[in-house]
């Protein structure tokens, strides 16, 4: 049912970005596309491809990122994605100049409700969303880093919420960073805006792993062929159960928990693995998500 929704709304989506004017998806200096989606081999790498403006979450930006994640979302070769950025930034965060009373409240109110709506499907997908950071993520660049399921990251990264400095308190990137890392730490990044390191990152669980720069790849691509090697359908079910038995208390999230159990064990892919184990052999997956025969 989950899946049945998210394919509807990825369909729509997609459909609604493929009638926006080509251009939209371009920097305004150079005639290069504002992500660039790339696939192999089940893992496909998205890169915000606008260095010039520090990889700004722009309207366009989010609109072309959306675009991207949601390309044949719901492919049996389509295992995993990355997500990383061109230059020595990830991403600065929102585009303060789209922000002035210039381009008025609605504008303003569209920024928002598209950035929410992004970091939302990261997080809704059926796939696993890695990113890849080699330099520093702020504000809403930071809350894209902490929507992710996992997070890679170089010692040199950095991770801020600076907009207080500027006026404008990160209360959306609260959202995600707030779920992320212990409520303290939060509300002192939100408060004061100072940056953290990569090491207290860490520490506080806003990324996964802290690499040296000329590992970063290897790394990212150590752990996304590791969950190539899994069912798709299993590790759909599991992303898509785990975030929703994290938001309810423990004897709710133990029953939600507890009937998925039943469920994969229903599935083709999960009695294929038991009995792999049980045969001592490879299991060999199916990818589809179909009910096991009885």
């Amino acid at each position: 049912m989950a899946r049945s929704l998210l394919c509807r709304a990825a369909f729509q989506l997609s459909g609604a970005t493929a009638r926006l004017p080509a251009s939209r998806f371009y920097s305004q200096t150079e005639a290069e596309p504002l992500t660039v989606k790339q696939e192999n081999g089940g893992i496909r790498r998205v890169i915000l491809n606008n260095p010039k403006k520090r990889n700004a979450l722009s309207l366009s930006m989010l609109e072309s990122l959306r675009e991207n994640i949601l390309a044949d979302v719901d492919s049996d070769d389509l295992r995993v994605i990355i997500i990383s950025a061109k230059g020595p930034v990830f991403s600065s965060g929102h585009d303060l100049k789209e922000l002035t009373s210039a381009h008025g409240q609605e504008h303003h109110a569209n920024v928002f409700h598209t950035c929410a709506e992004v970091m939302g499907i990261i997080q809704d997908l059926p796939v696993p969303v890695i990113a890849m950071v080699n330099g520093v993520a702020t504000a809403a660049g930071c809350q894209l880093v902490a929507s992710c399921d996992i997070a890679v990251v170089t010692e040199k990264s950095t991770f801020a919420t600076p907009g207080v400095n500027v006026g404008l308190f990160c209360s959306t990137p609260a959202v995600a960073i707030g779920r992320a890392v212990p409520r303290k730490v939060a509300m002192e990044m939100l408060f004061t805006g100072a940056p953290i390191s990569a090491q207290e990152a860490l520490l506080h669980g806003l990324v996964s792993k802290v690499v040296p720069e000329e590992r970063l790849e290897e790394e990212t691509l150590a752990i996304a062929k590791r969950v190539c090697q899994a069912s798709r359908p299993v590790v759909a079910l599991g992303k898509a159960t785990f975030q929703r038995q994290m938001s309810q208390g423990r004897d709710a999230a133990y029953a939600i928990a507890s009937k998925v159990m039943v469920d994969n064990l229903a599935l083709r892919d999960g009695q294929e693995g038991i009995q792999a184990f049980i045969e001592k052999r490879k299991p060999v997956w199916s990818h589809k998500a179909e009910k096991a025969h009885d």
